[in-house]
Formats: structure tokens, C-alpha cells, sequence
């Protein structure tokens, strides 16, 4: 028996199997093609795209003993019982999951704790088996070192040499497939394949999720795509483009966590530091196409520095604001514009004007990043960032920073988010192309139902009529692309609550744009709120729609706010000779965040400065506007 039988994996970039087609694992298996898709899309569907499981050795340290089968029956509605012994299951289904188990180190802890110990020949092996083997305390000091020498690009020489791991790697990522395979079933619930693309470069958070369209047969013929083979996105991209031309599939990438990146997720130079050439926004635009601007390690929309007239703008800003993702390096308000969503939008309208090309086309979701196998963004069922942070007394008020503890504690994860897509059916085939179209839209957990339309002839006599007919017939939709018309652009505005949550206090509308000179401006806009006989506009601000939190029973009362709102709304300030681009931002009426349940079902301490209620939200992807040229 050789050792790489027994080792922790690295995933090798383009390492292509010779392997053939292969069939439906269950015989008479509904297939996408089956699947019968409405004329436009007619229903969003709600879903994940980005959790972990035992297979990520980060996870496996940090816990988590649950695997992708959990996680899938997890996502579909089942009941399972957590690493911790607790029982989970979510108030209802997902609709779709993406299982994106880190390719760098692909069961890597898992397989050491499983070794016999005289197969582990380098020592820090050696003491990472030992130690893993004690208990949780144990467990999670060797994931923490784990994150730190992959960062600082110190891991053991065994785990750096992709030819003594690829057959191992090879049987974990067949292995998922197979399982994915399975509970994949088009028309009810779909299961992708995928995987994280680690790139961190001493802290600097530059990750990607990784998805395909494709089902085992096309998924088979590579293997994940390490970040310690290509260490720069564009390697990453010349490892999509060769997926696609070798299987005849299709992928994408998602940037998340942008907001730890310390500046470098959305720069406006190219990576060699000198300006970006067209050529380099066009790929990055073709191969990134979405966002993942909330998640459980905070929100990347704004920044109050970036956006000092929102009083909106410091939703999940608190501990992630201070540095990169271990706290390596300490984050200057220079940084920020380079980590944020809406800047980066800003910043694509720039280059654009520029090159002719915007590299920051992004439609937004929201994601788990869920390191527990359960995809929880409820946050009265919040099973945390990792298993250590699964419900209990102490989570809220410890530290719980990835590398050096330093800075950032329990409370100051989010219990979220979710992705929405507006597709024609629940297939892997269609919820992709939504998500290639950028017809999506990122919710911090709520299943609020949001809609966007932009056109130049709209009104309220088309809510008499099939309202959203009309704005596929004379418009766009969210993620889309406005032609220059007659007259100032209309967009419908459509927002439900989430029909087991809390009601809405507004809708706003978030325009960005850039002059002739190159100067970046943005704009929210107060849309339509509840309660509009009492609540007016004063000094610029729509007054508070109030609060009905109950933080000693951990409860709010839906006796404000509005069940649906909706609106025509033009652009009063529309400039037909500027670029822009415009997105919703709607929000709840404040409601306890999870220390508080915590508080509440286990006599939870809470720290002094911990945010105890919010306004959760959710984030369309904007409509473009371009002027003729």
C-alpha cells in the first residue's frame, strides 16, 4: 500500500480522465430534457451555491463529520442529525445545491485522521493525525494551521505534489458525482457539480465557486482545479475554457467574499498592474458572470465609507471591515473600493468607458458558505459557520476568526444568504443559462419573490394586464441590458415578502453611473414603502417604518410594514448621454438576529457591541444602461 492511498488530496488543475460516457445511475431517471419549461420564467427558485462538507479539510477540522449525501438530503427537506448531535432540518426545501468542497487539499485532513500513523511519514502529518484524534479543541488548532500554511504556501511537501495525489483525488470527485447523480432529479431539485477555487494569497481572499452545467459524464473528464497549480484567476479561466472545449459543457465562476479581499477582488488595473486591457475585462465578464455578495462571513454590497449618504450601507460590515480573511493583513480605507460590489459596478462603467468592455458586469446572489453541510440562512435555525459554531451558549461571544482569532467573534457571522433565479424550470440546463443571463438575485436569507423589469413605454395600467409578459415583451429584466430609447426609462418594481417572514419596509433603487470626465457617482433612491399616508420624505430620508422587536422573547409582530409592495418608478434625474446601471435593495422591517435566539433557548451571554436585530434584505442584479455611441 502506498502512502498517496492514505494522503489528503490536492486537486490537479486539467488532469483529464479517459473516461467514456456514463449513463443514469437510477434506470428510468427524469432526465432536463423531460422536463417541460415555461415560455419565460415564471417562478424563482431558491438554492445555495456554495457549502461544505467533510470533503473540505477546512470543514473536517473545524468538525464537520457530515458528507455530501447529508448535505443533499439536508437541502431537499430531510431531517439529519448535525456533527454536534443536534437535530436539523429547514422550515422548507431548497430547490437547488451546490456542494463546493474546496479543491486544494480535497479530503486531505480526513484521510490523515483516517491513516494508520506509521503510513504518515512527514512529521507535521504525524502531528496532524495525532492531534486529530483527540478532540474538537485538537481538531480545529490543525485547521487553523492548515489555513495558514496553505496561505503563507508552507503545507507539507507530500500535499504540494499533485502526482502522488491525483489518484485519490480522482476517486473523491467520482465519488461526489455519482452521489450527486443521484439526487439530481430535474423538475424538483437539482444537485450541481462543483467546486471552490482557493486562491488566497497571505490572507488575501480571491476565491471562486466553481459550477457546470453538466451531469457526471462531462464532470468525470477533469478533476477540480487546484489554486496551487494556477495561482491567478486568469489560470483559472484557461482551466474553464479547456473543460468546455473537451467535454462540450458548460461552467462559470462566482467571486465571493470579495469584502476580505483588502482591495484586490475588483482592482482597476490588470494583473500585471498596468491598465486593463479589453481583452482581459472581456474574459473575466465571460467567465464571471454573478457575485456573491452576502454570505455568512459578512456582506460585500457597500461600505459606509464608500457610501457615507446610505444609511443602509453597513449591513454585515461589523469585524470583516478590519483586515483580510485571516487577519494577515490589516485593511486601509484605500482598500475598500476594491471590495465592494457597488464600487466595482462603478468601477465597470469606468473601464468600460474606457476600453469599450466592463469586466464588472455582475448579477448578485447571496450563498451559505456553510462550512457545517447544512445550508442554514434562517436566523432562528442557524447552524453557523462550522460545527463548533453549531447552536450553543458560547458561540455568539467567542472568537471565531480563521487564523489568528484576532479581531473578529462569533456574532459578527450573518445567518445567510440565499440565491434566487428566475428561470423556466429546475434543471440544471435552465437554472444555469438564468444564471449565465444574470436573471438572479441575492437574498441574506428571507425568501422575499423580487421582480425587475426596465423598458421606456411602461405604466400602472400594465398592472391591469400580465404585468410580467409585458416586461419580457417591451423590456429587460434584471441582469439585462437597456437600449437607448425615446424619453426616461420605467421600471416595473415588484416585491412579496417572504410568505413565513417578516413584512417589508421599503424598496429602494440603487443607481450608479460615470460622467464624461470619468468621475464615479452613486444614488439610492426610496422607491415605494409601506405606510405612505404617514411616512414622508424629509431632508432626503424616508422616515423610519419603525420597530417591533421583542429581544426578550426573541419575536417581532408583523403590525407594521406591508405584505407586498410595488411601483412604476422613472429616473428623475436620467441623462440619455451617461452610462448607468440600476438595482433594488429591499428591506425587511427590523427582526431579531440569531444571538438573540440564542440568548433566548440557552441563556446566551451577549457581548455589549453585539447587533442584536436587523433589516435583512435582498439585492437584485442591475439593468444596464448604455448610450448610443
Amino acid at each position: 500500500m502506498k502512502m498517496r492511498n492514505w494522503l489528503g488530496t490536492v486537486a490537479l488543475g486539467l488532469a483529464l480522465a479517459a473516461c467514456g460516457q456514463v449513463s443514469d445511475l437510477v434506470s428510468g431517471k427524469k432526465k432536463d430534457a423531460d422536463v417541460k419549461l415555461t415560455e419565460y420564467p415564471e417562478q424563482v427558485y431558491f438554492g445555495d451555491t456554495h457549502l461544505h462538507t467533510s470533503n473540505s479539510s477546512d470543514a473536517f477540522g473545524l468538525g464537520v463529520r457530515l458528507g455530501p449525501e447529508e448535505a443533499l438530503r439536508f437541502a431537499r427537506g430531510e431531517q439529519v442529525t448535525s456533527t454536534t448531535g443536534l437535530k436539523a432540518k429547514l422550515s422548507r426545501p431548497l430547490d437547488f445545491l451546490v456542494i463546493a468542497d474546496h479543491s486544494d487539499g480535497l479530503a486531505a485532513l480526513k484521510q490523515i485522521h483516517d491513516a494508520p500513523r506509521f503510513m504518515l511519514r512527514d512529521p507535521i502529518l504525524q502531528r496532524w493525525h495525532d492531534e486529530l484524534q483527540k478532540g474538537p479543541k485538537e481538531s480545529q488548532a490543525v485547521a487553523l494551521e492548515l489555513i495558514e500554511r496553505f496561505s503563507q504556501r508552507t503545507l507539507p511537501k507530500d500535499m504540494l505534489d499533485p502526482k502522488k495525489q491525483e489518484k485519490r483525488t480522482r476517486d473523491i470527485w467520482t465519488d461526489y458525482t455519482s452521489i450527486t447523480e443521484r439526487y439530481n432529479d430535474p423538475g424538483k431539485f437539482t444537485a450541481f457539480n462543483g467546486f471552490e477555487y482557493t486562491l488566497m494569497r497571505k490572507g488575501d481572499n480571491l476565491h471562486r465557486v466553481v459550477i457546470m452545467r453538466d451531469g457526471k459524464d462531462r464532470a468525470d473528464q477533469v478533476l477540480p482545479y487546484s489554486s496551487l497549480i494556477g495561482s491567478s484567476p486568469d489560470m483559472l479561466w484557461d482551466y474553464m475554457d479547456a473543460y468546455e472545449k473537451k467535454t462540450g459543457g458548460k461552467i462559470l465562476a462566482i467571486p465571493h467574499n470579495s469584502n476580505v479581499s483588502n482591495g484586490l477582488m475588483f482592482q482597476l488595473t490588470g494583473p500585471d498592474g498596468g491598465p486593463m486591457t479589453a481583452d482581459y475585462a472581456r474574459r473575466r465578464a465571460s467567465r464571471e458572470p454573478l457575485v456573491e455578495a452576502t454570505q455568512i462571513k459578512g456582506d460585500s454590497e457597500s461600505h459606509p465609507f464608500l457610501s457615507p449618504n446610505d444609511e443602509f450601507a453597513d449591513y454585515g460590515d461589523a469585524g470583516w471591515e478590519l483586515g483580510n480573511l485571516t487577519m494577515e493583513g490589516l485593511k486601509t480605507p484605500d482598500m475598500l473600493a476594491g471590495d465592494y460590489v457597488r464600487e466595482a459596478l462603478k468601477r465597470g462603467l469606468f473601464i468600460e468607458q474606457k476600453t469599450g468592455v466592463n469586466p464588472y458586469k455582475l448579477g448578485m446572489i447571496g450563498s451559505t458558505d456553510s462550512h457545517t453541510a447544512l445550508s442554514t440562512a434562517d436566523e432562528d435555525n442557524f447552524f453557523g459557520k462550522h460545527s463548533g459554531q453549531e447552536p450553543n451558549a458560547e458561540r455568539a461571544s467567542s472568537a471565531q476568526n480563521l487564523g489568528n482569532r484576532q479581531g473578529r467573534f462569533g456574532w459578527q457571522y450573518l445567518a445567510g444568504g440565499y440565491a434566487a433565479v428566475w428561470s423556466r424550470g429546475n434543471t440544471r440546463a435552465a437554472l444555469f443559462d438564468a444564471m449565465m443571463k444574470k436573471e438572479v438575485y441575492a437574498t441574506t436569507g428571507p425568501r422575499m419573490i423580487v421582480r425587475l423589469f426596465g423598458g421606456w413605454d411602461f405604466s400602472d395600467a400594465d398592472w391591469k394586464a400580465n404585468w410580467v409578459k409585458a416586461g419580457y415583451a417591451r423590456g429587460v429584466p434584471m441582469g439585462g441590458d437597456l437600449k437607448p430609447g425615446n424619453g426616461t426609462p420605467k421600471f416595473i418594481i415588484s416585491a412579496l415578502k417572504d410568505p413565513i417572514g417578516a413584512n417589508l419596509d421599503r424598496v429602494q433603487m440603487v443607481k450608479g453611473w460615470v460622467d464624461a470626465g470619468g468621475k464615479m457617482h452613486e444614488k439610492v433612491f426610496d422607491v415605494v414603502w409601506s405606510d405612505p399616508t404617514k411616512r414622508k420624505i424629509a431632508n432626503g430620508k424616508l422616515s423610519p417604518v419603525g420597530d417591533t422587536v421583542d429581544l426578550k422573547t426573541a419575536s417581532y409582530k408583523n403590525t407594521i410594514g406591508a405584505p407586498e409592495l410595488r411601483s412604476v418608478w422613472a429616473d428623475p434625474e436620467f441623462d440619455p448621454k451617461v452610462r448607468a446601471f440600476y438595482y433594488l435593495r429591499v428591506l425587511e422591517i427590523p427582526t431579531p438576529r440569531w444571538p438573540v435566539y440564542d440568548a433566548v433557548r440557552y441563556g446566551a451571554k451577549l457581548p455589549a457591541n453585539a447587533r442584536l436585530k436587523d433589516q435583512e434584505r435582498a439585492y437584485t442584479s442591475p439593468i444596464w444602461y448604455t448610450p448610443k455611441a
